[in-house]
Formats: C-alpha cells, structure tokens, sequence
C-alpha cells in the first residue's frame, strides 16, 4: 500500500489510485506518475509538476485521432483528478503563484466532464451571502421523476471530482440525484472569490435545501445530507440546524477540527492575539523545516485569505492567531444533541487526522445512530478509505436506503 515514503504523499497518491474505481483516475497513469515522481527524487516540485503535465496531456485531443465523446468527458474526469493532485502541492513547489491557474484548470476539465454528461448535470449559482454557491445537480435521466436526493459536502481540500467518485457515481446507479457544491472555504469560493470557512454551515445547506425543493424532481421526503473528510463537521452542523434532512452522514465523524493539528501547533494558541502571534512569528516560522511550513501553509489557507495570498507569493503567513481561533470555531459538541435524523457515523482503521472523534461524536447522538468502522481486512483503512470509495459508497448508499424506506 506504499507509493511514497512520505505519508503525506503517499495518502494523495493511494485516494487518487482509488478513484479508478469509478473512473476518475487510470492504475496506469497513477502508478507511471508515481514511478516518475520517486525516480525524480519525491518533493511538492516534482509531485505537483507531474500530475499537472498528466491533466494537461490528457486535456489535448491525441495526435491524429478522433475521440469520442465518451473518451473525452472520461479523459476530462482523469484530468480533474490530476489537476487536483497538482494543486494540493503546488504552494510548496517553485511556483506557488500558479495556485488559482491550477485550480481553474482542474474546474475546467470537472466542467467538461459534466458538460459531456447525460443528462448534463442542471449548473446554479445558489444565493449565499455576497458570493453565491456554484452547484451541479446530477439526475439518473431527464424524465422529471421524483427521487430521493443526496447532497455531497467536500472537506477542507477535496475538490469537485472527489464528489463523482464519493457519491455522485453510486447514486446515479441508484437512481438517486445527487447534488454537489462548491461551499465558503471550497473550490471557486476559496480560490477565485476569497471566501473562508464559516463555523455555521446550516448558513450553506438550508439555501441547498431551499433550491432542491422548488424543484418537481426531488422528493423532498427524502433529501439526504453527507459530509466527507472535514466535512463529517460540517454537515451534521447543518443538520443540527436544517431539519428538512432526512438522514445524515458523517464520512467520518468529526467534532473539533482544531484537534486534528498536532499538540505542539494547538499549544501556540494562546487567549492573546499579540502573544501567540509573537510565538508564532518568532519562535516557530524560524525552526518550521520547508516541508512543514508547506504543509501549514496548505491547512491554513481556507481559514484565511491573507494566508493563501501570502503563500502564493512564497511567504509564511504572519496571523496565526485568526485563522486559529476560527478552526476552534468549528467545535460542534454542544449542538450534536440537536440532530434529529437518523445518522450514520463513519470510522477507520488507523484513521490519522481525527482518531477517536468518530466514537465520540456517536456517542454524543440522541437520535437514532448506527457507526460502522471500514477496515484494514479489505483494503478500507486510512481517513476515508482512499483504495476503497467503491466500498465506502456501498455502505453509506445501502444505509441511505434502508433508512429512506421506499427509495
């Protein structure tokens, strides 16, 4: 199960590597990237670099061929993952100015991809504030029959093509919709219009909510909510909030954020903004070797735009303080008691970001619950099960329709 040396590495390679399952990804291409990047010597420069010439080939028609329609939208998929990989590096390479150019190009092969759909998925801007919220909303066909509904939430650095193969695939085979969308701190919101996180995501999924249900071919009876990654906090937030959800996932169960940085980064924190950013900025950023500091600059930018701009330019961000206290923020222990609907909580075998978060968050529940913890005895280990999303959709879409009766 080892691609690269370097955990970090290796977990983006292996949820890439899983992502063949449903087509946004290719064993080969992966394996012959990786081959690449670790000949090369493994840093941000040459994974990033690699992957992104992957998306850019794979974006071009082939000399003297004709692909059809079919080839270029899963060519278009493959790339939206590549251009992915390539951004979540790319501030720690030679060119981390190139970060939103990154991003775009990954959204215009995620568009192209949809685009070659059919049905196409219905595209909105969805009302949100000041910056409204770009949607894609996947139907089996265009028939206008009534169905059950999932809305797919992304974490803190997935990107829209991690929703086809956590979710948008495996409800199409159901005959479900499904709805996915761009929030504050994700996709465009972040890396084009400078939005940040918001600690009240019921502010994001009850106008979702208001959408879905003016159309004639949702049940309403039967939207259902998940939260993938970080957003296994999100979206039991908004749940606790928005009681026109019908059942909620938790991919995997997150109460404090904040507790997923290491102790010794959470000990910087103090109730003194001067303080902790004097700790910060002159006992830290001095000792931070390159790769961490690249890494903190990665966690840290959708909680902060003077964060993200300062990385793109090469610079370490000088207010730690802020975008610290807003990650703190998003502790939801006090609201969990508010969720209603039945809940399915998702753990892992040597989950490494929130370890014993899920179990916690499930025990905190009052409303009917189930956990399931995917394993080490089917290749399902790590946060998210990234060599297994085919698994993963079978247990949360079989829980969905039993918990949906009739869909």
């Amino acid at each position: 199960m080892t691609l690269f040396k370097n955990p970090g590495f290796n977990f983006n390679g292996l949820l890439a590597l899983g992502g063949s399952g449903y087509g946004a990804a290719e064993v080969g291409e992966v394996l012959t990237a990786v081959n690449t990047i670790n000949k090369a010597g493994v840093s941000a420069q040459t994974y990033s670099e690699t992957f992104k010439e992957l998306g850019d080939e794979l974006m071009e028609t082939p000399e003297g061929s004709k692909p059809g329609t079919q080839t270029t939208r899963f060519r278009a998929l493959r790339a939206a993952q590549y251009y992915g990989q390539a951004l979540f590096f790319v501030l720690g390479s030679d060119d981390p100015g190139s970060e939103e150019q990154l991003y775009k190009a990954g959204r215009g092969a995620w568009d192209k991809f949809c685009g070659l759909c059919d049905p196409a998925p219905v595209t909105a801007n969805i009302p949100y504030g000041k910056t409204p919220l770009p949607v894609w909303f996947f139907r089996p066909d265009d028939s206008g029959e009534r169905r059950p509904t999932v809305i797919l939430t992304n974490g803190s650095d997935g990107q829209n093509v991690d929703m086809w193969t956590y979710g948008v695939a495996a409800a199409l085979e159901r005959g479900w919709n499904a709805l996915v969308y761009d929030g504050p701190g994700q996709g465009q919101l972040l890396f084009v219009d400078h939005v940040v996180f918001t600690p009240r995501w019921e502010t994001v999924v009850t106008p979702l909510v208001n959408w879905l249900a003016a159309r004639s071919d949702v049940d309403t009876g039967k939207i259902a909510l998940t939260g993938l990654s970080m957003a296994g906090n999100l979206a039991p937030r908004a749940a606790a909030f928005e009681n026109r959800i019908a059942a909620l996932v938790a991919m995997p169960g997150v109460l404090a954020p904040w507790l997923g940085f290491p102790p010794q980064i959470r000990e910087i924190l103090t109730p003194n903004k001067e303080e902790t950013n004097d700790i910060w900025n002159k006992e830290v950023v001095p000792e931070l070797p390159p790769s961490v500091a690249a890494t903190m600059k990665k966690r840290i930018e959708p909680f902060s735009v003077p964060a993200m701009l300062d990385a793109r330019e090469g610079k370490m961000f000088t207010d730690f303080y802020t975008p610290a206290k807003l990650i703190e923020s998003l502790d939801i222990t006090s609201v969990v008691g508010r969720i209603k609907m039945p809940t399915l909580v998702l753990d892992y075998d040597y989950e490494q970001f929130y370890p014993g978060q899920p179990r916690q968050m499930f025990d905190k529940l009052t409303a009917p619950k189930d956990y399931v913890k995917l394993t080490t005895a089917t290749g399902a280990q790590l946060h998210c099960s990234p060599m297994a999303p085919q698994q993963h959709c079978e247990v949360v879409f079989d829980w969905l329709q039993e918990k949906l009766s009739g869909s």
